[in-house]
């Protein structure tokens, strides 16, 4: 990462949608600017967790508006995380499609615990560096996520479906803030987060951080009204629940620090945060001033070089928890980046890195079993939470673990997808000649591609030292037959 670098971090919030641009600069990365809209996209998915087309539309409005900004910026300058509301709707990939198109990025749909984890790196970079073991709570619209780390290293992370949209929504539909109504969101909020205190409990954390979201909107309201500026304790939190309970109606809220599109959710906000006081015991709630748009922005950094790739390390410890057998795993590792590198010198580390941790994890599934173990692995990478790793990223790493091995006609595959192909057949090749268990003799093979042509040139009197592995190829070469791709094979 050179300085001066622009990186951009675009957060599809359930409530709020930002764009984050940074300037990295020693290890650092300098504000260059900040957008923000309320599309509250999270409070329009129905009762079978579809988004309405209203919902999406304003997304989609929004996005166009943040692609203007992110016109010159190339893909590995901007990190687009989507969150809660995305991962529940059962209709997400119609408003995926036509808003990667708009944005002009891949939109990464993350899942709980990587939302958690990235949030966990934006707060302790904007921090001061400190031992102290930390408390870390976001309450977003349709989840809260809660972490425990120290320095930049986060150790637990969770995420739970409860938020200040969707609390807002359940138990203050009807903008009615009466102390009934709190009661049941605070006692219905705890019960969901009840499972948290067996972790999170007190004695595990020395300093609690609160981070974006209603912790900041409930902390801007305590600032504006005479309270503490930076944190919130028990005694602001029971102060505001009594102007809601005066107020008797959101449209009635006259407090001054609330914004407007705030108040539609701050009762939920509200309750789910006096829960987790209550539940966690928290006395102080420090206000971080990083989020999970900072957290993307510095993962980028982290991304760009393979030694501190977050990817890597679970790639590894999922080797290492699957039992695979890892000098296997390398050596196939090593044939497919050969093979890769030979068909396309000018392709980018990201495909071969990926193609990478496929040969490193292809044969996770043979801790389930033998038989089938391609879609067993498959099946444990796509169903993983995996730190690093967004859901796209974990379901194209699975379908080359499923695809590795058997009948290509069998698959369904997205053959239209960039480098699926070349990155399949590498790994196809790889597993082949190292089918022996011991390192392949790569001296003088050559593979090339010309469009959807594949050709792997074998040196002369190869095919005779290694029979068993040129009978393996021959046969793969003929396997590809059935599929808009050729591979051929020269002896």
């Amino acid at each position: 990462m050179q300085d001066g670098t622009l990186l951009a971090a675009v957060d599809l919030g359930s409530n709020s949608f930002r764009l984050e641009i940074g300037r990295y600069e020693h290890g650092h990365i300098q504000r260059v600017e900040y957008l923000k809209e309320t599309v509250r996209q999270g409070g329009g998915l129905d009762e079978e967790r579809n988004l309405s087309q209203a919902a999406m539309q304003r997304g989609w409005d929004c996005l166009a508006r943040f692609a203007e900004r992110l016109a010159d910026f190339a893909p590995r300058q901007v990190r687009a995380v989507a969150t809660q509301t995305l991962r529940e709707a059962k209709n997400r990939d119609v408003f995926l499609e036509r808003g990667n198109a708009i944005l002009g990025h891949a939109i990464e749909v993350v899942s709980g615990p990587e939302e958690a984890r990235l949030i966990y790196q934006g707060v302790s970079h904007l921090l001061p560096q400190s031992d102290e073991r930390r408390l870390v709570v976001d309450i977003g619209g349709r989840s809260t996520e809660l972490i425990l780390g120290r320095q930049y290293q986060a150790h637990e992370v969770a995420s739970f479906r409860v938020g200040s949209v969707s609390w807002s929504k359940q138990f203050f539909a009807d903008g009615q803030l009466t102390a009934a109504a709190f009661r049941q969101a605070e006692t219905a909020a705890q019960a969901m987060l009840d499972e948290a205190l067996a972790v999170y409990r007190p004695e595990r954390w020395e300093r609690a951080y609160g981070s974006s979201g209603t912790v900041g909107a409930v902390a801007e309201i305590l600032a504006a009204c005479g309270h503490e500026s930076g944190v919130i304790y028990r005694q602001g939190l029971d102060w505001l629940l009594q102007q809601l309970l005066r107020a008797g109606h959101t449209s009635r809220v006259e407090l001054s620090g609330l914004k407007d599109d705030r108040r539609p959710v701050i009762g939920g906000g509200l309750s789910v945060l006096r829960a987790l006081f209550d539940l966690l015991q928290i006395d102080r709630l420090h206000v971080a001033q990083g989020a999970l748009r900072q957290g993307a922005l510095y993962d980028l950094i982290d991304r760009s070089s393979p030694g501190t790739d977050k990817r890597s390390a679970t790639v590894a410890g999922l080797a290492q928890r699957f039992a695979v057998d890892g000098a296997q795993a390398e050596r196939v590792a090593r044939a497919a980046g050969t093979l890769f590198a030979q068909a396309t010198p000018q392709a980018g580390d990201d495909a071969a890195r990926e193609l990478g941790w496929a040969a490193q994890l292809h044969e996770i599934g043979q801790r389930i079993a033998h038989s089938g173990y391609h879609r067993h692995g498959a099946y444990i990478l796509e169903h993983t939470d995996a730190a690093g790793f967004a859901q796209p990223e974990l379901q194209r790493l699975g379908q080359l673990l499923r695809a590795h091995r058997g009948k290509l006609r069998k698959l369904d595959l997205d053959w239209d997808r960039p480098g699926l192909a070349l990155q399949l057949a590498c790994l196809r090749l790889a597993v082949a000649l190292c089918h022996a268990r011991r390192d392949p003799d790569l001296q003088g093979l050559r593979l090339q591609q010309q469009g959807q042509r594949l050709s792997l040139w074998l040196p002369a009197g190869w095919a005779e030292r290694y029979p068993q592995s040129a009978h393996l190829l021959r046969e793969e070469g003929l396997d590809w037959q059935r599929t808009p791709w050729v591979l051929e094979i020269f002896e």
